[in-house]
């Protein structure tokens, strides 16, 4: 059974995730174009802010990670943002970036959310298709993220 361990996100468990998602998309990223990371403060992850959670599959080990903020209000209202959604290649396809995805849903209208939204890159198709499956829709985008080329939001 795979578990949804909530952790801060300086736990070493949840830093060693982050930095392997890190390195993943710095490796992917476009050639000529600079991945710039920026290691969260756990301060933004901390309930009723938000919530940072590992997928621990069934082994028991750590298999991936997402968390999800508050960000400044939208026009639904209240906003939480999605972020650092990550799963271990081992692990694709077997729907648990769903599980996880729907997971921080259910926390952010646990914390009263109206939306939610999530920056990413054109080059995470797989990432994109998942988005849109779980009724996200592309909006203007709502911050300055040098790594992000698409901008997604979802009424709750």
């Amino acid at each position: 059974m795979v578990l949804l361990d909530p952790l801060a996100a300086d736990d070493p468990r949840a830093h060693a995730l982050l930095e392997e998602y890190f390195r993943m998309r710095a490796d992917a990223f476009p050639q000529g174009q600079a991945y710039r990371p920026v290691l969260p403060a756990a301060s933004v992850f901390t309930p009723p802010a938000g919530v940072f959670l590992v997928l621990v599959d069934d082994d028991g080990a750590d298999a991936g990670c997402g968390g999800i903020r508050r960000v400044e209000d939208g026009p639904a209202g209240v906003r939480y943002e999605v972020k650092h959604l990550y799963l271990q290649p081992r692990t694709r396809g077997r729907g648990w970036g769903r599980l996880l995805l729907d997971a921080l849903e259910e926390r952010a209208r646990a914390f009263g959310a109206a939306e939610l939204v999530l920056d990413t890159h054109h080059t995470l198709e797989a990432a994109g298709a998942l988005y849109a499956r779980a009724g996200f829709t592309a909006i203007e985008p709502y911050n300055d993220n040098p790594n992000a080329t698409r901008w997604y939001g979802k009424v709750l």
